[in-house]
């Protein structure tokens, strides 16, 4: 095993690694997965379900943006509502970060449940959302326990690992940032981390970042991994398999990310090694 492996893998079990998962982790989940795996994904799924513009097809929040502006903002919650509908197991990668007895933290990027799934046998966790401004004025994001309920900024103190989603979840209340109207409202704040949950920042204070099914290549999500990283560590890793485009390239040596060339199942492979007895995996 790599030595940089090998670090990650460690820092993980003592707490000072945060998984950041991407929509690339559905991957895991096999080809016959339900769920949208990638935002252009994602949007044919919205625009099967409301016309837009031909120019707008492959662009998702700008598609979302028009359904809003023309249909309704209830068209568009009501599609990705019904676009993580279906119920799918978590991933053997789900399920070993969720065994890691504690994990301040886990990032999720993208809206499907699966890491709630995964965590859901544990008591001792909840989850910190990003809401939309369309639809809660004034507010950043909601907080909720272990089973779902709605509770206070402050429950988060006490739990042991926070699921942090920054742009929603289809799981529990169906709250999403999707259109260009939300993200307009979110990185006007971003800079100085008022969206940002004060227990995320605490947690993020020092530790290293790991990105999992996570690309670089746009401008939206690089901005939301700068964020959320900040003032945390000065080095942190990404599981990356492909050739990194030349903004991927530049904003992977900008922040001190690490590639490690690795596709995430021969990652999962090596946490499973890490995490379970040999006679377990040889069984």
């Amino acid at each position: 095993m790599d030595a940089p492996v090998a670090a990650v893998l460690a820092g993980l079990s003592a707490g000072q690694v945060v998984p950041y998962l991407g929509p690339g982790v559905l991957a895991l989940a096999g080809p016959a997965c339900p769920l949208p795996a990638a935002p252009q994904a994602l949007v044919k799924h919205l625009t099967a379900k409301a016309s837009v513009p031909h120019k707008l097809l492959g662009n998702l929040t700008a598609a979302a943006q028009f359904i809003e502006n023309f249909k309704h903002r209830k068209t568009v919650a009501a599609a990705m509502r019904e676009a993580f509908a279906p119920a799918v197991a978590p991933t053997a990668l789900h399920r070993l970060l969720a065994d890691i007895a504690g994990l301040p933290l886990i990032v999720h990027a993208w809206y499907d449940d699966l890491p709630q799934r995964a965590l859901a046998g544990r008591g001792d966790w909840g989850m910190v959302q990003g809401v939309s401004q369309a639809e809660h004025q004034g507010v950043w994001c909601h907080h909720f326990d272990a089973a779902g309920t709605l509770t206070t900024p402050e429950a988060a103190s006490a739990w042991t690992t926070l699921l942090y989603q920054p742009l929603g979840s289809v799981a529990p209340a169906g709250n999403f940032l999707v259109s260009d109207s939300d993200f307009v409202e979110v990185l006007t704040e971003i800079d100085i981390q008022t969206p940002i949950p004060a227990e995320v920042q605490r947690r993020r204070a020092g530790r290293q970042f790991l990105f999992l099914g996570c690309r670089f290549d746009d401008q939206l999500g690089r901005t939301f991994a700068r964020q959320v990283m900040k003032r945390s560590s000065d080095r942190h890793y990404a599981v990356l398999p492909e050739k990194p485009t030349r903004n991927e390239a530049r904003f992977l040596a900008q922040h001190g990310i690490e590639v490690l060339a690795l596709s995430l199942a021969e990652f999962t492979a090596c946490l499973a090694g890490e995490a379970m007895p040999a006679q377990a995996l040889a069984g």
